[in-house]
């Protein structure tokens, strides 16, 4: 698989602890920067999801904590983690070995941890805010 493009954009729910932790590991281990990020709740957010003809009310009847937008392609639910897992290069590419699994499989445990991430890791109240060395990488 190629190398993620400068505009793979990894969209992610800004008030939830366990996606702000998801964030900040890629951030870790993406040397090379080549993700940026956008809160589901922001302005730029919502806009990529318009331009992609995704409605965000969609997203919330479903619930999705981390979308990937790449090479003008919509990744979601477990697809968007183990693509993003697997650009992150290393050791990482190994978490594509559960697409072995059906994606159905996959994508239901996916949809149980959304459903359930504010009650185990909890949520803020507004949405996280990058130091000002990682901003840039912000939308």
């Amino acid at each position: 698989m190629p190398a993620p493009s400068p505009s793979d954009v990894i969209l992610f729910d800004g008030v939830c602890n366990l996606c702000n932790g998801f964030v900040q590991f890629v951030i870790r281990h993406d040397a090379a920067g080549r993700y940026r990020f956008a809160a589901l709740q922001s302005e730029a957010g919502r806009g990529l999801l318009a331009a992609h003809g995704v409605a965000p009310a969609a997203l919330a009847a479903e619930p999705d904590s981390v979308v990937l937008l790449s090479d003008g392609r919509f990744y979601s639910h477990s697809g968007a983690v183990l693509r993003i897992a697997r650009g992150l290069g290393g050791l990482w590419q190994a978490a594509a070995l559960a697409e072995v699994l059906p994606r159905a499989w996959r994508d239901a445990a996916y949809r149980f941890v959304a459903r359930h991430r504010y009650r185990w890791f909890g949520r803020e109240e507004s949405c996280w805010l990058p130091t000002p060395e990682l901003k840039a990488r912000f939308l």
